[in-house]
């Protein structure tokens, strides 16, 4: 090794201590700033081993991947730090510039405010004056003289499905499936009784747990269940970085679901629109919030026939004022599936593929906390296994239990980080009993 090597030092001690995180990122950083972008990025996939989801290092990893223009690696790794409670400010600017770069504009605006609404200090100067964004000395909203006047003739929408699917298609969850009859399906099939009553036909679920668990899946099969349209809304679709565009869009889209009752109108990743209000350091997340909650009273306009469900991987970021009765007023956990369901969903997700011989009770007793999404992977992994296979042989061959034994000893749960910080918060910000099932489901007793 040469002399002049300025990270001997480095190299030195990390060969005396290689389970030494703090230095082994010391290394990493320093290589970066030196040029060395592939070295580094060597460096910190090191320390990720020891540390899988230390924030810091996958921000140093992210920012290896940009100087050597690995995009796609860099998106791939951003598109998971986006979805943490915890995730840095600038974590959410570089997501900004990466969905720029693809031509998706309004995406690329909107995960840009959320940054900055994390940290005002995370601004791009070059980002900003590209889209025409500016702020105020006193943190206010975009400059009054920004506002744009909307050129199109009719109002924001987006389309309504009509899901074909229903709740067998949808593997487990029976106790899940009987809560939205209870607050969505027997109303409408009921409609007199209710109104006998003075229940009106509508009102919200907030769903929460973690990625991949079928959140999205459930709230498409309700309205396939009942007939109903289904407006699928995400935070790019609320957020504009015009004044007063958002809460109109978020408005739109609530006359839209009115218009086309009974319809499930779906908000996913709720916790980006309805946020804490008590947690921004702008006024215009605020006004978003105002405008949610005033929609989804039906103060201007009746919701009745307008059944809303949200899902969320963060609830504990979720206003308190969205939990009113009336509101969300049923909080549901949506677990990893068990046993039983991940035979199912192993079953649903094989049954178009030649497996007639898998035994899925057997892989699904060996996939305990694996998510759908997880389920979904190891069988493409056992998928891409066989046709590597088809290729060299030129047949077609059976997939195995051993295939799929073999694909999901390589794929590790991915739902395991999210419990890490649910347990806290359901330990130790949990007076009201809301993440009692986290508990419930990890097996602690709080007494």
């Amino acid at each position: 090794m040469a002399a002049s090597d300025p990270h001997e030092a480095f190299r030195e001690a990390l060969a005396c201590s290689p389970d030494n995180i703090p230095l082994r990122r010391l290394l990493a950083d320093s290589l970066l700033a030196h040029g060395l972008a592939d070295e580094a990025e060597v460096e910190y996939r090191r320390a990720l081993v020891l540390a899988p989801t230390d924030a810091n290092l996958q921000l140093g990893l992210v920012r290896a991947f940009l100087r050597q223009e690995k995009s796609s690696a860099a998106l791939a790794l951003i598109e998971a730090m986006v979805k943490r409670p915890d995730g840095p400010a600038e974590v959410f600017v570089i997501h900004a510039r990466l969905l720029a770069a693809r031509g998706e504009i309004p995406a690329a605006i909107a995960q840009y405010r959320l940054g900055i609404e994390r940290d005002p200090d995370a601004t791009d100067a070059d980002f900003e004056a590209r889209f025409g964004l500016g702020v105020h000395d006193d943190g206010g909203e975009v400059s009054e003289g920004r506002v744009r006047e909307r050129e199109e003739d009719g109002r924001f929408g987006i389309d309504v499905e009509r899901p074909r699917i229903g709740f067998a298609d949808v593997g487990g969850m029976d106790d899940l499936k009987e809560e939205i009859r209870l607050k969505i399906i027997h109303p409408l099939a009921h409609p007199d009784l209710y109104r006998a009553y003075g229940k009106r036909i509508g009102g919200g679920i907030l769903m929460y747990g973690p990625p991949g668990c079928g959140k999205t899946h459930l709230a498409r099969a309700t309205a396939g269940e009942i007939k109903a349209g289904f407006l699928s809304v995400g935070i790019s679709d609320i957020l504009d970085m015009w004044i007063g565009s958002s809460e109109r869009n978020l408005h739109d889209v609530f006359e839209q679901a009115r218009a086309n009752a009974p319809c499930v109108l779906f908000f996913d990743e709720v916790d980006a629109l309805g946020a804490r209000r008590s947690d921004m350091l702008r006024s215009g997340g605020r006004h978003i919030i105002n405008q949610f909650l005033a929609e989804f009273d039906g103060a201007s306009a009746s919701n009745d026939g307008v059944l809303i469900l949200a899902a969320t991987n963060s609830p504990w970021h979720v206003d308190p004022a969205f939990r009113r009765p009336g509101r969300f007023d049923r909080v549901l956990f949506v677990p990893p599936p068990d046993t039983p369901a991940r035979e199912q969903i192993l079953g649903i997700l094989c049954r178009d593929k030649p497996a007639a011989g898998a035994d899925m009770a057997a892989v699904a007793k060996k996939t305990a906390d694996y998510s759908g999404a997880d389920l979904s992977a190891v069988v493409d992994q056992a998928v891409e296994g066989k046709l590597r296979e088809a290729m060299k042989t030129g047949s077609i061959k059976q997939l195995s239990t051993a295939d799929l034994l073999a694909a999901a000893a390589r794929h590790k749960p991915t739902t395991r980080e999210w419990f890490a910080t649910a347990k806290n918060h359901a330990l130790y910000s949990n007076e009201g009993g809301m993440y009692d099932d986290i508990l419930k489901y990890l097996g602690i007793n709080r007494r």
